[in-house]
């Protein structure tokens, strides 16, 4: 059989990714000792054999007869089955070959999506100890798929990916949203439960979709061919790819023709620092404008080399780079990569002897950014074994008014379907109850496409999982410093999109979790609650059940002079304000941003009356917990939030959930 090997150009970027079906094996990876699969679902299982092999597949005392096709693919079909287990599951070929897995579950199965807070593992949680230490659940058994990047489509996961059994020795590293929320389900749904879990810390949602359905988004073709034209000639896409960067950066207000820190040929000496890079992150240097800061930075050096030194260098390693970098060597572009350290394959002919320039563009959005490490990680590598130190660092602050810089096509986690490529498309058509998304951090920077591309993956997985998959989508945590006034936030676009989402679709649930995140830490520990309110919007969700699934939901909002009355449906008992005899947190606005002001209310049953504290006439929409960290305090019976919002006072959020 022959190994794929995927991802990207290695002189390119610094990634490399393998997906293999052992040699030795008929079936996909998927299928393997401990796996669950989905009950009363006619489930598909596949891999390969020879060219035209005959295979019989045995299972749960059925037998069904396949055939490889000329690539070596075979599929079959096993019979539906109802909640059950353990069984063996036996292939067989003409020849003799075969293989067995044996303990095979069938329950209901979840796929578990999206970037940091859905990785984040159970040894994070709140009282970790104690729930690892207690946990032994033979029925609830986790599948973390191995992060792999690529341009094409994989068939397979990595072979050294397993089915893991509930144990104290196993649960640490499971996702702790995906374990919580299986484990509070199976109280209500006493079946075994099978986790898929695919998820990236810091990623966006686009690499998480594939390219037909970015195509379909629309807007992101100029990628998509470049990505395509990477396929097949990496190289060229690569100097394309500088081209197009380089277009950007001289599209930002006040660069000039001359302004190019990556070209030898225009070297400015005035506005650069020197960069201490034996301190750490740029946030530890004790450069106030630097303390806080996230955005990019350029950094620079020059290497002085004899010919025989730049003849023979073969590889640039730069160290610890967080997280992206665009790097050049004399103009010309190396590379980009993600987090981690940084080595480059040099191209022959990139260095000279003489000074030689380097020059990396770093983008950091979160915390302990930019370039560090150990000194010595930072070399020039000959090819005689020898190394020459990179040393006397600069450093030049990028303006925010600048905005982040393009993404890579085929970056990992910020690019154009290459998650989709190496982490989902290999799953095939796995037999799947539902789908749970805990991501949107990564796209606060430009909320406003979000809701179509959400939109657009939800529509990408049914293509793949099946017509009605339902959904069931987490709402972002609250992540920031407390409001004191009313502001614009890209979390509270996000929010919003991820609401109208959900309403949209019949088959689509909302859990709420602004309440329950954590201000200095954009990972909260309390996933146990939040698995609570995912399993209850399955509840309703997938299982039917005649239960509020998320908290008392917005239903329309009327004016009547300076004051506007909401009404509210989905409520379990009167609703109640925590901490205050009102509830805080409403806004009226005017039609453009920054027009918002607080507004008094007060609750009468499944109403809420807000007072204007804004002349009656330019109020035009109304506002709930809209902040990257806002203070919610209103409640129902049930102990769920209303989650945030934003209504025109023109039109009903029915109305707004069918027109957006």
């Amino acid at each position: 059989m022959t190994r794929r090997l995927v991802a990207t150009f290695a002189a390119l970027f610094p990634l490399v990714a393998f997906a293999a079906q052992a040699d030795d094996t008929l079936l996909n990876p998927l299928f393997q000792d401990h796996a669950v699969l989905q009950r009363e679902h006619a489930n598909p299982v596949w891999g390969h054999a020879k060219a035209g092999e005959k295979l019989t597949v045995e299972f749960a005392g059925k037998r069904i007869d396949a055939r490889a096709d000329a690539q070596g693919r075979w599929q079959a079909k096993l019979p539906a089955l109802k909640a059950g287990g353990p069984y063996a599951l036996n292939v067989t070929t003409a020849s003799g070959a075969s293989q067995r897995i044996d303990d095979v579950l069938v329950g209901d199965v979840w796929l578990c999506s999206g970037q940091s807070n859905m990785v984040l593992q159970v040894k994070r949680a709140l009282d970790a100890r104690s729930e690892v230490q207690n946990a032994d659940n033979d029925r609830i058994r986790m599948l973390t798929v191995d992060n792999v990047s690529s341009v094409m489509p994989l068939d397979a996961i990595p072979a050294t990916d397993h089915w893991l059994k509930t144990t104290p020795d196993t649960v640490a590293e499971f996702s702790a949203t995906c374990y919580f929320f299986a484990r509070e389900l199976q109280k209500t749904q006493d079946v075994p439960m099978g986790l898929i879990v695919s998820a990236w810390g810091g990623s966006r949602i686009e690499p998480w979709m594939s390219m037909r359905a970015l195509r379909k988004v629309g807007g992101f073709d100029q990628g998509l061919d470049l990505l395509a034209m990477h396929q097949t000639d990496p190289a060229q896409a690569g100097e394309q790819w500088s081209r197009q960067w380089q277009a950007w950066w001289h599209s930002r207000p006040g660069v000039s023709e001359s302004n190019e820190p990556w070209n030898p040929a225009r070297v400015a000496h005035q506005g650069w620092q020197h960069a201490p890079l034996d301190k750490g992150a740029w946030q530890r240097w004790g450069v106030p404008e630097l303390a806080n800061f996230t955005g990019t930075l350029w950094y620079r050096t020059t290497l002085k080399l004899s010919k025989a030194q730049a003849e023979q260098a073969n590889e640039l390693s730069l160290g610890a780079i967080n997280e992206t970098d665009q790097t050049w060597v004399n103009g010309h572009w190396i590379g980009t990569g993600y987090g981690g350290e940084r080595t480059y394959k040099l191209p022959p002919g990139t260095l000279h002897e003489g000074d030689n320039l380097i020059a990396i563009n770093v983008l950091g959005t979160y915390r302990d950014d930019g370039l560090y490490g150990p000194a010595d990680k930072r070399a020039l590598r000959l090819g005689d074994g020898s190394s020459v130190p990179l040393g006397d660092w600069e450093y030049q602050v990028v303006p925010r008014s600048y905005g982040s810089p393009p993404s890579l096509p085929w970056h990992p986690t910020a690019g154009l379907a290459t998650l989709h490529n190496g982490m989902i498309a290999p799953l095939g058509a796995y037999g799947v109850r539902g789908a749970l998304w805990y991501q949107g951090e990564s796209n606060t920077g430009d909320a406003g496409n979000y809701r179509r591309l959400l939109e657009g993956l939800r529509e990408d997985f049914r293509a793949q999982f099946g017509a009605q998959l339902p959904m069931l989508i987490i709402q972002l945590a609250g992540y920031g410093p407390a409001p004191t006034h009313p502001v614009e936030s890209g979390s509270a676009e996000v929010r919003e999109a991820q609401r109208l989402a959900a309403a949209k679709d019949e088959h689509s649930g909302l859990a709420v979790a602004v309440d329950i995140g954590e201000r200095t830490d954009i990972h909260p520990a309390n996933k146990q609650e939040l698995g609570r309110r995912l399993a209850r919007a399955a509840r309703h969700v997938v299982y039917g059940e005649a239960l509020p699934p998320s908290g008392p939901v917005v239903a329309s909002a009327q004016r009547d002079g300076d004051t506007v009355t909401l009404s509210f449906r989905d409520v379990t008992e009167p609703m109640v304000a925590y901490g205050a005899d009102h509830p805080i947190g409403f806004e009226l606005c005017g039609v453009q941003a920054n027009t918002c002001h607080y507004a008094d209310a007060d609750t009468h049953g499944n109403q809420v009356v807000l007072h204007a504290s804004m002349p009656a006439a330019s109020i035009a929409r109304v506002r709930y917990c809209w902040a990257d960290s806002p203070i919610c305090t209103l409640y129902d019976g049930s102990g769920l939030p209303a989650g945030p919002f934003e209504l025109s006072l023109s039109t009903s959020s029915a109305d707004q959930e069918k027109h957006p």
